[in-house]
């Protein structure tokens, strides 16, 4: 079973979402997909009741997902590692132990070259419209990023 895993700051908006998107994808029996932050700021919690509604809007429950920390066994678990942006790309390479943790970190948007943000905003502070945003991003990329893996070609 190959796995994967979403890393934003708080795995409360981007994350979550990214998980739940990419889960709806991929067939479950091949496919482990789970959603980390780097930060501690919210272990436990629910996702950000945005990111929850964007989701439903669209099919696709979270609601039961629960905000982690990523650790370095993440590195042990996980065969790919997708972050949000460059502030989480680093954060996990900082903890990376050796070459093959680090060849298994990417940033999301970096799977679709027809994509040109570089980054995943962070919707936190923003309204609905910023969360629609980014489910449409992360839709987007988890498209191509299905694809990929389905195929074999990543």
């Amino acid at each position: 079973m190959t796995s994967i895993i979403m890393v934003c700051l708080g795995n409360i908006c981007r994350s979550p979402l990214a998980h739940g998107i990419l889960e709806s994808k991929l067939p479950s029996d091949q496919f482990y997909i789970d959603s980390a932050g780097t930060a501690n700021y919210h272990v436990g919690d629910s996702p950000d009741h945005r990111s929850i509604a964007v989701a439903k809007q669209n099919g696709i429950d979270i609601s039961n997902q629960r905000g982690r920390q990523f650790n370095v066994s993440d590195f042990d678990t996980f065969d790919y590692i997708f972050t949000m942006d460059d502030s989480n790309y680093q954060n996990i390479i900082a903890l990376a132990r050796n070459h093959n943790d680090t060849t298994k970190v990417k940033r999301i948007l970096e799977v679709d070259e027809s994509i040109q943000l570089t980054h995943v905003p962070d919707p936190y502070y923003g309204d609905i419209s910023d969360f629609e945003n980014v489910f449409q991003i992360l839709d987007n990329a988890c498209d191509v990023l299905s694809k990929r893996l389905l195929h074999n070609s990543l």
